[in-house]
């Protein structure tokens, strides 16, 4: 089998039922899910296996559903069932909850850093950033599976939960700025 096929020599590309220009906000968007998958799976290399096996899994799932993100961006008209859905989203949500009450105390604007997984996952959150902001765009242009757009804002607060799990777990803390007030108020006990 071939893995190319030099249809996409003059700058186009196909989408489901149609084809695009190489740099339509909808190839821009699903291209930058790929490039976060693509940190995902360095951060789950980085995982240690032991303390962070729940992570490492939920992981391997954030994988497959990112491809149903790209999925559901990639079609070029609008009569088809969508992938990304709520549930996903509510999946997250309980994953945050659980690992920001395990995590430390925050006061402070945190910085990448700490464990090499830690900074992966800091890095999957800025470029999960990203691709909503293009989802963004997408939006503006083509009707879209809203949920998408639900999923990669939660999955950037995932991100961030995650990375600072990483980090309580192998006793490492957090890189916090040092020029930041204390933003965060901390619950009353």
């Amino acid at each position: 089998m071939n893995i190319y096929t030099k249809t996409g020599d003059k700058g186009q590309t196909s989408l489901i039922g149609g084809r695009v220009n190489k740099d339509d906000i909808r190839v821009e968007a699903y291209g930058t899910i790929d490039e976060l998958n693509g940190f995902v799976g360095q951060a789950i290399y980085q995982l240690d296996e032991t303390t962070l096996k729940d992570v490492k899994e939920e992981l391997i799932t954030i994988q497959h559903e990112l491809f149903d993100c790209g999925s559901d961006l990639a079609f070029a008209k609008d009569d088809h069932p969508y992938k990304v859905t709520n549930d996903m989203i509510s999946v997250l949500e309980k994953r945050i909850d659980v690992y920001m009450s395990e995590a430390p105390a925050i006061e402070r604007f945190i910085l990448p850093g700490g464990t090499p997984a830690a900074t992966t996952l800091h890095i999957c959150r800025t470029i999960t950033r990203r691709a909503e902001r293009l989802v963004v765009g997408v939006q503006r242009e083509h009707k879209i599976n809203v949920a998408v757009l639900q999923y990669l804002n939660r999955l950037s607060d995932y991100f961030f939960a995650a990375a600072r799990i990483a980090n309580a777990r192998e006793n490492v803390q957090d890189v916090e700025y040092i020029r930041s007030a204390k933003v965060f108020k901390q619950p009353k006990k």
